[in-house]
């Protein structure tokens, strides 16, 4: 039996060739991004510093309901039932978090390249804001992720995040 890190790197592994492979969802994601940043920038031009930041999570808050929504709700019953008898559980979530991780911090980079493209660059202290957002990224992924999970077995799957997700969230934004 492979040890518990090989098993999920394998499923991480297993989730990244899947998402190059239906790469309609990232690109999907990337046009979403680019297309908010774009109408944001014909709006307010150049918005002041405390605008530029409360919209710069506002974009990622959405993105990662975008990305991270579909982790669990693509996975078919059966499939889930295949893969929990490959691997337990708890393996299977902390690939998933993993990869959801991944996927954040590659859309917060192409956030923040974008918005500093087209919005300018008000940021004081450019590394420390690139620090929090890569961290605020993984958390905002974690807790999508959670509740992907947890909306994966419910009937309203999409409506059950965003209405979950929102209050839950607030204390982390």
């Amino acid at each position: 039996m492979p040890n518990a890190a090989h098993t999920i790197l394998s499923l991480v592994k297993k989730d990244i060739l899947l998402e190059f492979r239906q790469q309609y969802t990232l690109y999907g994601i990337v046009l979403y991004v680019a297309s908010t940043i774009f109408v944001i920038y014909l709006i307010h031009g150049q918005p002041e510093a405390t605008v530029w930041n409360a919209l710069f999570w506002v974009v990622q808050l959405f993105v990662c309901v975008n990305a991270v929504a579909k982790s669990f709700l693509q996975e078919s019953r059966g499939r889930l039932l295949y893969f929990y008898t490959l691997v337990k559980p708890q393996q299977f979530v902390i690939a998933k978090l993993l990869f959801n991780a991944l996927l954040m911090l590659a859309m917060n980079l192409i956030s923040l390249g974008i918005f500093v493209l087209l919005l300018a660059n008000p940021l004081v202290y450019p590394l420390h804001f690139f620090a929090i957002s890569c961290l605020g990224s993984i958390g905002l992924s974690f807790v999508f992720t959670f509740l992907a999970a947890i909306a994966a077995k419910a009937q309203q799957q999409a409506a059950l995040m965003a209405i979950m997700g929102f209050p839950i969230i607030i204390p982390q934004l």
